[in-house]
């Protein structure tokens, strides 16, 4: 398979934008056809690593001080290399549920708007209690946003949010990560997404299980799992990239191809990593030995994938789609229903 990574980071720390001076990381892309547009996630130079209580069992138990605030930033770019800084973050922490950070952000064109699920914290970020919840925007433009509020269960740690951008059976489809698993959630509507009835997600999390689609399998993701970018609607199924993570909290990105009419149903998952970190700015950052991709979009036929590297720097790796299938039947681990020919 001809997986290309670039040998350096496609952003990174400036000192210029004083908000993203620490690290710049984690990206959500999107490409319109002209425009590859990027949020991603910037924290301020000055933070410390502290040492956590050993509590956390799905985590490190290594994180940074009350410094450690991330605000989402934006970028533009017509080849998903050179990218343009907007020179302010457009979504901060001004919210109540945001206000200790707004982090790892995904980007789902659907209905006319572009809609972000991203991270929002009313805790601070390695606060043992949690306060960790899935935030809502939508934009147009990139430069005005509408805030949601928040999604998914309430008092739950839920990350790793994204929206498919097609209706499934008509309602708008969300897959989300309750530790360790990915979970499928469905909607009427974005009314019904942000306005759910009470009974909703307590009906939701009383029978979880039956919502989890992928589980950990393989050793390099045995530890937890999540969505990575919104799946790609190809012919044969939406294609998955997400993370995993191992028992030594390497992170490494995998891929999966899921039904079109019920993505429920895993056609194909790479029993094998689809890359791993091994360039330097991967291998060593704030977090060592962590790909973590949120971005992906298609591009004269190559699929380009934006990813976070070391909880530093953002990377940028591109595969042939034909390739990437034709690799995913040869190396899957699992077969819920054949592909029709």
């Amino acid at each position: 398979m001809k997986l290309k990574k670039q040998a350096h980071p496609v952003l990174q720390p400036d000192p210029n934008h004083p908000w993203a001076s620490g690290s710049v990381f984690n990206p959500a892309s999107w490409f319109d056809g002209t425009t590859v547009h990027m949020l991603f996630r910037a924290i301020p130079g000055g933070y410390k690593k502290v040492a956590l209580e050993a509590t956390r069992p799905t985590e490190l138990n290594v994180g940074f001080d009350d410094a450690y605030i991330s605000t989402l930033g934006y970028a533009k770019s017509v080849n998903g290399i050179d990218f343009e800084w907007h020179p302010v973050p457009v979504i901060g922490t001004d919210l109540p549920y945001n206000s200790w950070g707004s982090e790892d952000p995904r980007i789902t064109f659907l209905d006319g708007r572009y809609w972000i699920t991203y991270t929002a914290l009313s805790l601070p970020a390695f606060h043992p209690v949690g306060g960790v919840r899935i935030g809502l925007a939508s934009t147009t433009d990139f430069m005005h946003y509408e805030h949601h509020g928040l999604i998914g269960p309430p008092g739950q740690t839920d990350k790793d949010a994204v929206i498919f951008p097609k209706r499934i059976g008509g309602k708008i489809a969300l897959l989300h990560r309750i530790a360790p698993d990915i979970q499928l959630a469905y909607f009427d509507d974005f009314d019904h997404l942000i306005h759910p009835e009470e009974s909703y997600w307590a009906e939701h999390m009383a029978n979880l299980d039956s919502h989890v689609i992928m589980r950990p399998e393989a050793e390099w993701e045995i530890k937890k799992i999540g969505a990575g970018p919104p799946p790609i609607e190809t012919e044969e199924g939406w294609l998955l990239i997400y993370h995993g993570v191992d028992e030594g909290h390497v992170y490494r990105a995998g891929v999966a191809l899921l039904d079109l009419n019920d993505p429920s149903k895993v056609i194909y998952r790479s029993k094998l990593p689809l890359f791993e970190p091994d360039l330097p700015f991967e291998l060593v950052g704030d977090v060592d030995r962590v790909v973590f991709p949120q971005g992906a979009y298609v591009m004269n036929g190559d699929v380009h994938i934006h990813y976070g590297a070391a909880d530093k720097t953002v990377g940028h790796a591109t595969v042939p789609l034909e390739d990437l299938l034709i690799w995913l039947k040869k190396n899957h681990s699992t077969t819920v229903i054949p592909i029709a020919q």
